[in-house]
């Protein structure tokens, strides 16, 4: 059922941000919209998601309204500050936003639309199982205003997809695929490589089906094992092998290469896309520290500064908003010096870079080795920031620690 929350200072029961708060109305506001409905809870996931029989206290087929109470709730505190202004991004994640009806999605989308407006051109994305879209599906969340279909594929390999409890059949991504063009709608596919079992020539496969399913943009990411998961316990008893790092770096690797030679650019270190129209804005707004709320259980914000949580689990969710009442557990207002090595964990991870003037005296120092060690790009290509070169990428860990200690 995810993590657990941070610590942080108490939010009042109206969701009012502290006072003093600067809302700037030219940043780009995101909105992500959480759907923590699962049918399965996969082995690998750590995501603040419930199955069927974990919704004690709540109701699925009124989880829209919920959310729109909440919505409701956001328009009163940032047309209280100042900042209230349209959405550039909106994210449905999950969670399967599409074990919902479409007619909820669009409701939903409609409260945002209501609430802050939308603005032209925004990008409006729902991650979908390939199981769950039809053509039906795909034309309603299209007349709604939705722009964008994430899928998640994963793997394209039974035995892989049964090692990371995937239950959606690998020949529905393509007719989930053909579905959202049929729409109009842009695509994008999920992956995830380094699953117990899984072999060079098992990744090779998958990255082959996704770049011939021609989307717009895919992203692949290692499995990481997060305690507290199925996965975590089967690698800790010896029944499935921790994921072996060296093959992981052949899988990006190869991915790397074989995604360039697609037509792919690589954007951010996990995502590649068709150049610069089909990247991920929402996303990005993440990466660049933009303004954003999460609507939802377990969701988090970052408005003027100021970061914000909500409660976890739905049934929680449900009380507090029936209730008039912010839904937030806590907040937190980071100093000069975490916002620093924030923007150094987040912006070095994106192709357009860190400013080099962003970073303090002893990362400035670091700058010169890093770029002979190879893990940045050298002085004519650096244009004054900070970009990893591929082999930087790999070791984007290690990239940070020398910008930051």
């Amino acid at each position: 059922m995810g993590s657990a929350l941070p610590l942080g200072e108490p939010v009042p029961a109206d969701g009012s941000l502290p006072p003093g708060t600067r809302v700037d109305p030219a940043t780009d506001f995101g909105v992500y919209l959480h759907v923590p409905f699962c049918r399965v809870r996969c082995g690998y996931c750590d995501f603040n998601t419930y199955t069927s029989s974990e919704l004690r206290g709540t109701r699925q087929d009124q989880y829209a309204d919920t959310l729109l109470g909440e919505i409701g709730l956001a328009a009163r505190v940032l047309a209280g500050s100042g900042g209230n202004r349209p959405a550039s991004t909106v994210f449905f994640g999950g969670g399967t936003p599409t074990l919902l009806p479409p007619g909820d999605l669009a409701r939903m989308l409609g409260g945002v639309r209501d609430a802050f407006g939308i603005a032209t051109g925004a990008e409006v994305t729902v991650e979908a199982n390939p199981d769950t879209v039809s053509p039906a599906v795909a034309a309603e969340l299209a007349a709604a205003g939705v722009t964008r279909l994430s899928i998640g594929m994963q793997s394209t390999v039974p035995h892989v997809l049964a090692a990371l409890d995937r239950t959606h059949d690998p020949a529905n991504v393509r007719t989930a695929v053909a579905a959202a063009r049929g729409a109009g709608l842009d695509v994008s596919v999920d992956l995830i490589y380094g699953a117990p079992g899984e072999s060079l020539d098992d990744w090779r496969a998958s990255l082959e089906e996704a770049v011939a399913l021609q989307p717009d943009h895919i992203s692949a990411y290692a499995l990481i094992i997060e305690e507290g998961t199925k996965l975590a316990r089967q690698i800790r008893r010896g029944e499935v092998p921790a994921p072996d790092d060296d093959l992981q770096a052949d899988m990006y690797e190869l991915a790397d290469d074989l995604l360039a030679g697609a037509g792919f650019d690589w954007y951010e270190v996990s995502n590649w896309s068709r150049g610069v129209a089909h990247r991920s804005r929402h996303n990005l707004a993440y990466w660049t520290g933009s303004d954003w709320w999460g609507f939802g259980p377990g969701a988090h914000s970052h408005i003027g500064g100021v970061r914000f949580w909500n409660v976890k689990h739905p049934a929680a969710y449900t009380q507090r908003v029936a209730a008039g009442e912010s839904p937030a557990a806590g907040r937190e207002i980071p100093d000069a010096a975490a916002r620093a090595l924030e923007g150094v964990l987040l912006r070095t991870r994106i192709r357009d870079g860190l400013p080099i003037e962003e970073l303090l005296g002893e990362g400035r120092h670091a700058v010169a080795a890093l770029i002979a060690d190879g893990l940045i790009e050298g002085p004519a290509a650096l244009r004054g920031r900070v970009v990893l070169t591929r082999r930087g990428r790999l070791l984007a860990d290690a990239v940070v620690r020398a910008l930051t200690e």
